[in-house]
């Protein structure tokens, strides 16, 4: 029996060896076919793998990780060129994980190129150094400098580049680059996401080189001024601007020739924000390509009066070679950000392409331009301007590429009005494609999508590209000779214009729409499915809708968060049983107010936990309920300086499921379930909870070792232990204030406590 049952199992596994060796040669097969469709594709791949390279480094939390991750996409392709024996999956395999790898270690490398001391922790100190940047803030009444810091005078190691803002009112004349002052300030280190999912700044201010920020305390001197050939050219550009132009139209006409923005009113910053009009405010592809296009045309037109120079016709490459110049001119004129420099390298290629003529807008142009940028700025894949920008050049393009679209929109034999109105469905059409591609970007960054900014650009964008644009530059030109004002009324009436439609659109029912924070793997999975839609041609590209519409559902169903906790404990939002939000302190700033607000997905404002019927508060504790699923949450925080006795605060906090305060609690004030006092939060930094789940997502990650993280983290920790005793200590002492609530023992059962005078 046991001799005839083996090649019986013998057979059987040879079989299913042949099946599975057929099958896996019918999936290469046809794979091998699909790319060999999309071969002129295969290429626009290599930068999104460069991008996901240096994504991950963002994502993976330690060196060992990032170590590990590199060594895998290494053996990957090396695996892939060793397997290869014709064929283009081996090939695109080995070139994306050497991209993978490569985008890792550029970012890696250049977080490690651009290290610079941070301060550890907040002080005040007597700085000197050279000015490097001045940005006028007239709206906010400062004036932002970045100085590079040549004597240092406080506690801790000193950064080498700081941030100091100046009341504008007091702030001298010589405040000039290049200029060397003395200033006593109150400085703090780059401060990290308050919130979960919120601006991290730390990280920001890591790769620019800056180690601390803060307010000048003293009229500041000026220890040797700048040289008188080291006017700022920029500076005074937006001077004489905004002279001519007052309020928010001189800031926006401001924003469009130096890209300095701060003079435009807040209100009409949000406005432009709400309606989906701040792209025209950041210097980007389409104030270059105004440019570079009134340049071009100018010239033609000039040099064409010259009928000699016509009939050579080399009209277009000097014309070419005038707009580049303007293009180069124009970046370096508003601050040679690296949204106007990248949108710089792609005119450059567009005109490059124009002259050797071969056709201008492909998605090889923008893979060429995106390659660039990663290759010096890596990371500015994880930053908003990067992904908005490439995220809608690229829609738009693929979009015009698709062959119904061409038969579409291409040129017809019709009347001109029928031309006029297919145009204009293609405008309108382009800017629904250009806000549903954007619409995840905003969410995930700024926790809130717009929906009527296709119809405000409709008219927004001819009316800057075409009006407000030329009419500035016009009397700017004018100006030379004293007769520039019939350009500023015309520039005026376009920018008051604009800033209507902002206004109209931003005030309009349902504008902004307010969501919570977007899972990270959700928008990975829409961003992924956005890219497989636009870059193949074939059918197969429409699978790239499968992993969109599981992120948008991902999205859908993500639970708001119940409770919002700041990394400083200072600050908390409640979410009310009625799904309005509370938040805990009186006397909150506008800034802490929308960015809880935010993080919540509250549209319009919060109110006050002192006023929600849920809550009972005095000057020192608000006790908050919650009803989740049929439970009970109790949330205890406090909500001032003053210690509280130990002996009534103790009692409150075991009978909380979760408790809150900015300082060190004593030992024995810990939450049934969660307690998020000094201790806890700096080690976790902001956190959200969400009852229903139980999940609780915090800023800082166990184990997380990116350089701004632990940049000053070592000073900052052995400060904090000299603090514990002291508090411990101070917290037993019974605490007398004529203006006091008591907090009583006897607490009754719908609340949890009471007070009295």
């Amino acid at each position: 029996m046991a001799t005839s049952a083996a090649p019986a199992s013998s057979k059987a596994s040879s079989a299913l060896q042949t099946r599975a060796a057929h099958g896996i040669t019918l999936i290469q097969d046809a794979l091998e076919r699909r790319l060999e469709a999309e071969r002129d594709q295969l290429v626009l791949w290599v930068p999104v793998a460069l991008g996901a390279g240096s994504a991950a480094w963002f994502v993976l939390p330690d060196p060992r990780s990032w170590a590990a991750m590199l060594l895998l996409a290494l053996a990957v392709a090396s695996g892939a060129l060793a397997m290869a024996r014709g064929g283009r999956t081996p090939v695109l395999a080995a070139a994306l994980s050497f991209a993978v790898a490569g985008g890792l270690a550029l970012t890696w490398a250049r977080a490690e190129r651009v290290a610079a001391p941070v301060l550890a922790r907040p002080t005040i100190a007597w700085v000197t150094g050279r000015i490097e940047q001045v940005e006028p803030l007239p709206a906010r009444k400062l004036t932002r400098v970045t100085l590079a810091l040549s004597e240092w005078d406080g506690s801790g190691y000193p950064p080498a580049r700081v941030r100091v803002n100046f009341d504008t009112r007091t702030a001298p004349s010589g405040l000039v680059r290049n200029a060397m002052i003395r200033v006593r300030a109150r400085l703090m280190p780059p401060a990290p996401p308050a919130v979960p999912g919120a601006y991290d700044f730390a990280r920001v201010a890591w790769f620019a080189g800056l180690g601390a920020t803060g307010r000048a305390l003293t009229p500041v001197t000026i220890v040797t001024p700048a040289a008188a050939e080291a006017t700022d050219i920029r500076a005074a550009l937006t001077r004489h601007i905004e002279a001519r132009l007052t309020g928010s139209a001189g800031g926006i006409a401001a924003a469009l020739a130096t890209g300095d923005t701060g003079a435009i009113d807040e209100r009409d910053a949000e406005a432009m924000r709400n309606a989906g009009l701040a792209h025209l405010l950041s210097v980007s592809g389409l104030h270059i390509t105004a440019a570079v296009g009134l340049v071009m045309w100018l010239t033609l037109r000039l040099l064409a009066l010259s009928p000699r120079l016509a009939l050579t016709g080399r009209l277009p490459l000097v014309a070419a070679a005038a707009g580049a110049v303007a293009a180069i001119g124009y970046t370096w004129l508003t601050g040679s950000q690296v949204p106007t420099i990248r949108s710089c390298v792609a005119a450059l290629m567009v005109l490059v392409a124009l002259v050797l003529g071969r056709e201008a807008l492909t998605l090889r142009l923008v893979a060429a331009g995106a390659v660039v940028v990663l290759l010096c700025w890596p990371e500015s894949v994880v930053g908003p301007s990067f992904q908005l920008s490439f995220a809608a050049v690229t829609a738009i393009i693929a979009f015009h590429e698709h062959p119904r679209v061409r038969s579409w929109f291409g040129g017809h034999e019709e009347p001109r009005w029928r031309a006029v109105m297919r145009g204009l469905a293609s405008l309108l059409l382009t800017g629904l494609l250009v806000e549903l591609t954007l619409m995840p970007i905003a969410v995930y960054h700024f926790h809130q999508a717009g929906l009527y900014g296709a119809l405000a650009n409709i008219v927004a964008i001819p009316l800057t590209t075409f009006v407000a644009m030329p009419a500035e530059a016009l009397a700017l030109l004018l100006d030379t000779v004293g007769a520039g004002a019939p350009g500023w009324w015309v520039a005026r009436q376009a920018l008051t214009l604009l800033l209507w439609i902002a206004r109209t659109v931003a005030a309009a029912p349902g504008a902004v729409t307010a969501l919570p924070v977007m899972p990270q793997a959700a928008f990975a999975a829409m961003l992924g499915g956005g890219l497989w839609l636009a870059l193949w041609r074939t059918r197969w590209r429409y699978a790239g809708l499968v992993p969109v519409v599981i992120g948008a559902a991902w999205t859908i169903a993500t639970p708001v968060p119940d409770l919002i906790v700041t990394g400083d404990g200072r600050h908390l939002a409640l979410r009310g049983d009625d799904g309005g939000v509370a938040i805990l302190r009186d006397r909150t700033g506008d800034y802490v107010r929308d960015l809880l607000a935010e993080a919540g997905g509250l549209d319009g404002e919060p109110e006050l936990l002192s006023g929600a019927r849920a809550a009972r508060c005095n000057r020192d504790l608000c006790w908050m309920v919650r009803h989740v699923k049929g439970r009970v949450w109790r949330v205890l925080a406090t909500r001032s300086q003053y210690l509280l006795p130990a002996n009534a605060l103790i009692p409150l906090c075991r009978r909380a499921d979760v408790v809150v305060s900015e300082r060190r609690l004593p030992r024995g004030c810990r939450g049934r379930w969660l307690t998020l006092d000094r201790a806890t939060l700096v080690r976790t930094g902001g956190v959200r909870v969400t009852f229903a789940t139980g999940r609780v997502a915090t800023v800082r990650a166990v184990g997380d070792a990116h350089p701004w993280l632990v940049g000053g983290e070592h000073e900052a920790r052995q400060a904090a232990k000299a603090l514990p005793m002291l508090a411990g200590w101070l917290s037993m002492l019974p605490v007398e204030r004529s203006d006091q609530k008591r907090w009583s023992l006897a607490a009754p059962s719908a609340g949890g406590w009471q007070c009295d005078r």
